[in-house]
Order: structure tokens, then C-alpha cells, then sequence
């Protein structure tokens, strides 16, 4: 069996080529923030001289992976073939699991991934906390969207005369005496949903328990959401708000730039 026995140089081992690691550290200046640098500001955030940043960009350049435009530098879509292959073998579960992992730990919550296909929601992704709660849902699990958190910030992301052909084709079911009891009600709960950016849902599905989900965009584009269930004792609504709510948008975000959203935005 071989094994590596390079002596290191500098904390890198004998192989380690520099110029590689130059040319993605090149590549990683370029963000959402900064889609557009000069070169003295690339070799800034690349830790690299002038006069080396200028040789790494007009290379990349060359090969097609920047374009000039005057004295700023940006990146092709070219850039996409690095981690093409990569990603085709991806799905969203796939990617989402690893982030609701670290929900699900951070929070000691059960967290999920679900889309909306007709009038429910399906369940894509789910890793549950260390207890167990009540509720005992699997993946392609599916709950009728409207009584759920998840359902509900997916409802506010629908088109308004699509959202309104989905509250015609309702026949709402009282699941718990918490459950919502007209179209009026919900329409004014899934309006609010759209305007906080998040929803939250006490026992309308199942008695002691809370949902509070969270959209996952891509660009413009609403993918999924996600949502963390607790029960109805151990957290406050308020507290769920202030605590809860930003480590679901934390992953949602990261969900989305794992899926593509990154480019999405800056395209």
C-alpha cells in the first residue's frame, strides 16, 4: 500500500502546486458582493502581488474563464464546467440534508425540506432531532399545504390569481379546534406569511405541536421551504421568532447557494 511520504515545505507537502492554488484563490475573489474587481483589487483579496494577480487574470482570460471590460475583470459562465458534474449528480435533498443536519443539532429540533405539488406539501428531506416527537412523518410524506407552516410561505410565494385558484379548490378540514376555519383566515395568515418572510403554525395539524418554516429561494425563484417542528411547551412563540427564525433563513440561504443560488443572483 502506498502512502504519501512528501516532506512538507512552508506547511504544504512536496507535491502542493502553487500556482494551482494562486489560480483558484483568483477565482474565489470574485462574490456576489464583488462580481466586478480591478486587478490591484484582486490581487488584494487573493493575497497576491500586482504583478502576479495581472498574470493569473489575463491567463484566465485567455483560457475563457474571465472576461475584461476596461480596468475590471469578471467571471464567464465558463466557470460553471469546474463544478458541472459535480453538481449534475446532486439533487435538492441531497444538498439540503447536510445544512438541516446542523439545523436539526443546533436547534435540537426535528428540521425539513418540502415542496409543493397540488394542494399538499411533500416532504423531500428530513433529519430528525434526538427525541422523537409525535408526529411520525418520512420522506414523500404528505400533509395538505394550507395547515402547515411550510405549505403556507409557499402559498405567499404562488402568483396571486394562482394562490387564488388554490383557495377555491379547498375544502378545509378541521384537523384541531386550533385549525383554521375559513378561506378568509387563511388567506390573511398566508398574506402574512409573505410579508414576515416566515410562518409560523400552533396545532392546526397535530395538538402540541409548532411548525415555523421559511422559504428557500434561488434568485427569484422559490424552490422549497424548510421548517423546524417543537413542541408547543418548550419554546414561546416570541422566542421562536428571535431565535429560531434566523438560524432557518441562515440555512435556508445556504441551501440556495448550494443549489445554484449564488449564480442566480448575480446573473
Amino acid at each position: 500500500m502506498t502512502q504519501h511520504t512528501d516532506v512538507l515545505d512552508d506547511e504544504n507537502p512536496a507535491y502542493w502546486v502553487k500556482s494551482v492554488e494562486k489560480t483558484f484563490s483568483i477565482l474565489l475573489a470574485f462574490s456576489p458582493d464583488e462580481p466586478r474587481l480591478t486587478i490591484t483589487r484582486a490581487a488584494a483579496k487573493a493575497d497576491l502581488s500586482r504583478a502576479a494577480a495581472r498574470r493569473f487574470l489575463l491567463t484566465l482570460a485567455d483560457l475563457g474563464y474571465v472576461r475584461m471590460d476596461g480596468s475590471y475583470f469578471e467571471l464567464t459562465p465558463r466557470c460553471l464546467d469546474i463544478g458541472a458534474s459535480f453538481l449534475a449528480n446532486l439533487s435538492l435533498p441531497q444538498i439540503a440534508e447536510p445544512h438541516l443536519k446542523d439545523l436539526a443539532v443546533k436547534l435540537n429540533e426535528t428540521a425539513s425540506l418540502c415542496v409543493l405539488d397540488g394542494t399538499d406539501v411533500v416532504y423531500l428531506a428530513r433529519v430528525a432531532a434526538p427525541r422523537l416527537l409525535s408526529v411520525s412523518v418520512n420522506v414523500g410524506t404528505r400533509f395538505p399545504a394550507w395547515a402547515t407552516s411550510m405549505g403556507r410561505v409557499l402559498l405567499a410565494g404562488l402568483p396571486e390569481s394562482v394562490r387564488e385558484d388554490f383557495y377555491a379548490s379547498l375544502n378545509l378540514q378541521q384537523f384541531t379546534h386550533h385549525s383554521v376555519s375559513s378561506i378568509e383566515q387563511l388567506r390573511a395568515e398566508v398574506d402574512r406569511a409573505g410579508r414576515q418572510g416566515f410562518c409560523m403554525v400552533s396545532q392546526e395539524l397535530d395538538d402540541g405541536l409548532r411548525g415555523v418554516a421559511v422559504p428557500v429561494r434561488r434568485g427569484n425563484d422559490l424552490i422549497a421551504a424548510i421548517n423546524v417542528s417543537l413542541q408547543t411547551h418548550r419554546v414561546s412563540e416570541a422566542e421562536i421568532a428571535r431565535t429560531v427564525v434566523p438560524e432557518l433563513q441562515e440555512a435556508a440561504r445556504a441551501i440556495a447557494d448550494d443549489f445554484g443560488g449564488r449564480r442566480a443572483i448575480s446573473a
